[in-house]
């Protein structure tokens, strides 16, 4: 058989717009549009300015290469990948897969920078993100929790080889030259844990995606990376989970051994990439149906926050203890904090939604009493039978009776109109007027028909 790399290389070079389902094309768009928006509120922040400034000082001046989004410098493919991945994960509206990856932060810049570089039609730039995703949530899909328990953030580890095959299918590349790109990142791949945990900031999607575009550079004039580089006795599942054979040290439904060949199977027939969820609260993944599944429960059945007892929440065992049992940084199923779990869970109740312009770290000061008060009453129940980001919430009220709704973790997939309804209300927050945002939401919506997809970065530039 086939080695995995050459499976996945022979199926994303033969992939065609026309195979492309409709919704996966929808998802394309949307997790485009969602990515675009990131990069514009991450251009405000401080480490989005850093990563342009530095790039900018290093870079200005090339004859050929990219263009650093809401910027306009031209600098090179690499240096406009990795700036434009640190503002998409710094503007904190992205994408997320079974709870630890964001591939939208990698993904998209590649795939974009790809086609500003060879001139790309919106059809083929979708092909190339659909193909990036599908390649890259296979991969990670049964080993992220073993993954992160080995001290490597599957986010970075894993999005380095869905931004490189979306790069390199935007581009055209060949199956051959697929095959060498998906095995250099193998040796590319990079993203630790201990950084983080010792007051550090660790390199993550920024790294992998400018890593990418080197493999997709080393590919095009022939290096070949050889062919059992994934699945071999030295090679990256070894070398990342600590097994070739599938043996797990974590999963989210208990298992204790994942089949590689899922990796591949039923390829182009069943997408995972439908599984991506849109992220639009700057929040750990997990939190986010706890805000809007409580605030359903609440406004549907007329609760105020003066009728509410106390509120039961069951979730995925794995969501309690982030971001590995291994290493683990904070327990959400212990005391209330400002910014954790039950804290959402409390804003849900009584303000029913998030700010979606509200950055990561947020203000105990700003905070309505209520919600601070009502956190302490919320308990958190850790269940290894609950779905990722699918929590089980009770409320119960002071009249003894209970109002209970279970999630499906599907809350947050929404067709491309439901995602821009979403986003609306971070327009007062955009470097660029509403009405070019508008523009940009428009060119995502009927991007089959652009001749150019880049005409999507000349979008996030302020005139």
């Amino acid at each position: 058989m086939a080695s995995l790399s050459r499976q996945l290389a022979q199926w994303a070079a033969g992939l065609r717009y026309e195979d492309l389902p409709p919704a996966v094309i929808d998802r394309a768009k949307g997790v485009t549009l969602q990515a675009l928006t990131s990069v514009l509120l991450g251009s405000k922040t401080a480490s989005g300015k850093q990563a342009i400034q530095m790039i900018a000082d290093e870079e200005a001046g090339v004859k050929k290469g990219a263009t650093l989004m809401t910027n306009g410098t031209l600098v090179t493919r690499g240096g406009a990948a990795y700036a434009n991945s640190e503002m998409a994960l710094a503007g904190g509206k992205y994408d997320t897969f079974r709870m630890l990856t964001h591939p939208n932060t990698a993904i998209i810049p590649a795939a974009l920078v790809a086609a500003e570089s060879c001139g790309a039609t919106g059809k083929a730039y979708l092909t190339g993100v659909a193909a990036g995703y599908e390649v890259m949530e296979r991969m990670a899909a049964e080993v992220i929790p073993t993954t992160m328990a080995h001290g490597f953030h599957p986010g970075p580890v894993f999005g380095i080889f869905g931004a490189a095959v979306a790069a390199a299918k935007t581009m055209g590349y060949s199956e051959d030259r697929i095959n060498s790109t998906i095995a250099l990142c193998a040796s590319l791949a990079s993203g630790g844990l201990e950084a983080a945990r010792c007051g550090g900031s660790p390199l993550r999607e920024g790294a992998a995606t400018r890593n990418a575009l080197l493999a997709v550079s080393l590919a095009q004039p022939g290096h070949v990376g050889g062919e059992t580089v994934l699945e071999g006795d030295a090679g990256f599942y070894h070398a990342y989970t600590g097994s070739n054979q599938g043996a797990l040290r974590y999963s989210f439904a208990g298992d204790v051994r994942a089949n590689l060949g899922n990796v591949t199977a039923n390829l182009g027939k069943d997408w995972m990439f439908l599984e991506t969820l849109y992220r639009v609260y700057f929040t750990a993944g997990y939190n986010i149906a706890h805000v809007d599944v409580t605030g359903d429960i609440c406004r549907d059945n007329n609760i105020q926050y003066k009728d509410i007892d106390r509120i039961e929440a069951v979730v995925n065992w794995l969501e309690t203890q982030y971001p590995s049992p291994a290493y683990t940084s904070r327990r959400e199923d212990g005391a209330a904090e400002h910014g954790r779990t039950a804290y959402y869970t409390a804003y849900g109740a009584v303000k029913h939604r998030f700010p979606v312009l509200a950055g990561r770290k947020t203000d105990p000061k700003d905070d309505a009493p209520e919600i601070l008060e009502l956190m302490h009453r919320v308990k958190i129940i850790p269940s290894h039978q609950m779905t990722l980001f699918g929590p089980r919430i009770t409320v119960f009220t002071k009249d003894g009776k209970s109002y209970t709704r279970q999630s499906t973790g599907r809350e947050f997939i929404w067709e491309y109109d439901g995602l821009v309804a979403r986003l609306q209300d971070v327009k007062p927050g955009l470097p660029i007027p509403a009405a070019q945002y508008d523009t940009l939401i428009a060119t995502c919506r009927d991007l089959e028909k652009s001749a150019r997809a880049d005409a999507l970065v000349k979008l996030t530039l302020n005139a």
